[in-house]
């Protein structure tokens, strides 16, 4: 593995947290690929500009988001990020506090960034 491209991706994905957890839209808007698919925890898809303004405006709000287990699998210039999150906050006014599995795929972009092409959340049960 090497280990220039993982410590990139690591600092990525705290920037992308504290982004999150601080609904810091410009990094995010930095942090996302425009053509983005999420999915999140309730099988919804969004773009970029639906993850955008939903903590622009307030549907996403986070409190907490903690890592735990985090595993990073390289391809090229690709990262493939799966983080356990303990994440306390709301979406669309229902309260949430539990551990959700995120897997990001990072992309290398021709301007030397690594953004979040596709992503996928899931509610860990157990």
């Amino acid at each position: 593995m090497n280990n220039g491209i993982e410590t990139q991706i690591l600092k990525a994905e705290e920037r992308l947290r504290l982004a999150m957890l601080n609904s810091d839209v410009n990094t995010l808007d930095q942090l996302l690929a425009p053509e983005l698919i999420f999915t999140n925890h309730l099988g919804q898809v969004l773009s970029k500009q639906d993850d955008l303004l939903a903590h622009q405006s307030g549907i996403i709000k986070i409190k907490e988001l903690k890592p735990s287990e985090q595993r990073i699998q390289l391809s090229g210039d690709v990262g493939i990020v799966s983080v356990r999150m303990r994440l306390l906050g709301s979406y669309a006014d229902t309260t949430s506090d539990s551990d959700f599995r995120f897997t990001r795929i990072w992309i290398l972009s021709s301007d030397g960034n690594w953004r979040v092409v596709a992503g996928h959340s899931s509610i860990v049960v157990s």
